[in-house]
C-alpha cells in the first residue's frame, strides 16, 4: 500500500492536448488555391516570379523581337550598287545604257552607275565578269563590243551570224545572297532589260519604215528583237543543303553551345568544382573545356552537312571540309564564349533574354545583304552568323574569298571572351568568399 501511494504521488498528469487545425502539413497536401499560412505564402512568392519573368519577356519582344522585324519591314531598305557598261560605244550601248540609267518606273532596289570601259576594264568584259566575282558590285549590264556595227550589218543583208541575245550581258552573283538574287536582283533587271529592249525594237522599225529602207530581206526575228539580253547567273545557288549550313544550321550551333554551357555548370556544380578550385583554376577551366567540346560537336555537325551532298572539294578541294569544319569551331566558340561570360554576369535569372538577343541580332543580318538593310544593320559585318556564312559560301559557291578576314573577325570574338570571362569569374569569386565569410561563426574564446 506505501508503494502504491509513492507511486501515485510521482505520478504526473498531463494536460489533454486539443487538436491543432494549424499543425504542419506534410508534403503532396496542399491545394493551389488553400488558406493556409505555408500555401498562402508560396502561392504569393510562385505569381510574383512568375508576373516578373513574363513582364521581363514581354519586355524582350518589343525591345529584342523590333531588332529583326525592322531589319525585314521594307525590302530593300537601300538600293544595291549596279553596273552599266557600254562596251559598244555606239548607238545600241548608248540608248540601253542611258535608259536603264534613267529607270525609277521599278523602285529604287537597284543604283546604277555608268562605268568607264576603256579606263576599268582594259580587257572587255572579262574583267567586268571578275569585277563581278570579286562582289564590286551587286550586278553588271554589259553592252558587248560591236553590237550597232553587228546590228546594222544584219539590218543592211549583209551579216548573216549576228545573235540578238549576245547584244547585252547582265552577270550576277546567286551565291552571294540567294534571296536578294530572286527576290530584288534579277527580277528588277529582267524586267528592266524586257522595257528597254522593246523600246528599242520600236525605235528601230520605225527609222526602217521612215527611211523606205526594204525589209523584206531582213529576218522577221531580228525585226521584232533587233537586240536583246542574257542573264548570266555566275554563282549559282545550286546545293540545297547550304541553306541549312548559312543560316539555320548557325542557330543550331548557337543552341548547341548554349547546352555546353549548362552542361559545364551542371559538371562543376554535381562535381563540386565551383567550391574547390582557385579562381584562376576555375577560369582555365571554363575557357579550355568548352573549346575541347566544341571539336567533336563542329565535327559531327560537318560530317552530317558532308553525308548530305555538301561540296567541300568544289573550290578548295580536300582543304574545304577542314576550312569548313574550322569555320564551324570558331563560329561556335565565338558564340559560346560568348554565352559563357554572359551566363557568369546575367546568372541563370537573365540569360534567357541575351540568348535572345544573342540570336536575333546575328540572324538579322543573314537573311538578307546588310547593303539592302537599315545603316543600322552595318554592325552584321562583324557578327559571328555573318561572317560564318560567308565562309561557307566562298567554300560551296566560289564567291569572294574573304576566309582570313572571317576567321579573324570570329577570333577577335573569342579573344573578347577570354578577356571578359576571367574578370566576370574573378569578381563572382569575390561575391562568394565575401558571403561564405559572412556564414562563418567563429568559436567563442575559452576564458
Amino acid at each position: 500500500m506505501r508503494q502504491a501511494s509513492r507511486d501515485d504521488a510521482d505520478a504526473v498528469t498531463l494536460p489533454a492536448t486539443p487538436p491543432s487545425s494549424k499543425a504542419h502539413r506534410g508534403p503532396f497536401s496542399y491545394h493551389f488555391l488553400g488558406k493556409e499560412k505555408e500555401i498562402v505564402e508560396a502561392r504569393r512568392i510562385f505569381v510574383t516570379i512568375l508576373f516578373q519573368r513574363t513582364m521581363l519577356v514581354v519586355v524582350s519582344i518589343l525591345l529584342v523581337f523590333s531588332v529583326y522585324w525592322a531589319a525585314v519591314q521594307r525590302l530593300p531598305a537601300r538600293s544595291l550598287q549596279g553596273w552599266i557598261v557600254d562596251f559598244d560605244g555606239e548607238d545600241v550601248g548608248q540608248f540601253v545604257a542611258n535608259a536603264l540609267k534613267a529607270t525609277t518606273s521599278f523602285g529604287p532596289t537597284i543604283t546604277w552607275n555608268v562605268r568607264d570601259a576603256a579606263a576599268e576594264f582594259p580587257n572587255g568584259p572579262d574583267d567586268l565578269l571578275q569585277a563581278v566575282l570579286n562582289e564590286a558590285c551587286w550586278v553588271a549590264v554589259a553592252i558587248n563590243p560591236g553590237v550597232s556595227k553587228s546590228l546594222n550589218e544584219s539590218l543592211a543583208g549583209s551579216g548573216s551570224s549576228y545573235n540578238s541575245s549576245n547584244a547585252i550581258a547582265a552577270y550576277s552573283l546567286e551565291g552571294r545572297n540567294e534571296n536578294a538574287f530572286r527576290a530584288v536582283l534579277r527580277p528588277t533587271v529582267t524586267t528592266a532589260l524586257d522595257s528597254i529592249t522593246h523600246s528599242y525594237a520600236v525605235k528601230r522599225v520605225s527609222s526602217l519604215l521612215t527611211s523606205n529602207a526594204p525589209i523584206t530581206n531582213i529576218s522577221p526575228d531580228i525585226l521584232t528583237r533587233p537586240v536583246y539580253f542574257t542573264f548570266q547567273n555566275l554563282r549559282p545557288f545550286d546545293v540545297g543543303v547550304a541553306t541549312a549550313v548559312t543560316f539555320i544550321g548557325l542557330i543550331y550551333l548557337l543552341i548547341l553551345s548554349f547546352i555546353v554551357v549548362n552542361s559545364g555548370i551542371m559538371a562543376r556544380a554535381t562535381s563540386g568544382l565551383d567550391d574547390k578550385l582557385t579562381t584562376a583554376s576555375l577560369i582555365r577551366v571554363r575557357v579550355i573545356s568548352p573549346l575541347i567540346c566544341y571539336l567533336p560537336l563542329t565535327l559531327a555537325y560537318s560530317l552530317l552537312t558532308l553525308a548530305f551532298g555538301f561540296p567541300f572539294d568544289r573550290y578548295f578541294g580536300r582543304g574545304g571540309f577542314m576550312a569548313f569544319w574550322m569555320l564551324s569551331w570558331f563560329g561556335m566558340a565565338a558564340a559560346g564564349l560568348a554565352l559563357e561570360s554572359m551566363t557568369t554576369l546575367l546568372t541563370g535569372k537573365y540569360i534567357q533574354i541575351f540568348m535572345v538577343l544573342w540570336i536575333i541580332g546575328n540572324v538579322a543580318v543573314c537573311l538578307w545583304p546588310i547593303d539592302a538593310l537599315p545603316v543600322l544593320y552595318r554592325y552584321g559585318y562583324v557578327s559571328p552568323f555573318y561572317n560564318i556564312s560567308r565562309g561557307v559560301r566562298a567554300i560551296a559557291f566560289g564567291t569572294k574569298n574573304d576566309l582570313g578576314l572571317n576567321f579573324g573577325v570570329l577570333s577577335v570574338w573569342i579573344v573578347i571572351s577570354c578577356i571578359s570571362l576571367p574578370l566576370v569569374q574573378w569578381y563572382r569569386r569575390r561575391e562568394q568568399v565575401r558571403a561564405a565569410e559572412k556564414r562563418v561563426v567563429l568559436p567563442k574564446s575559452s576564458v
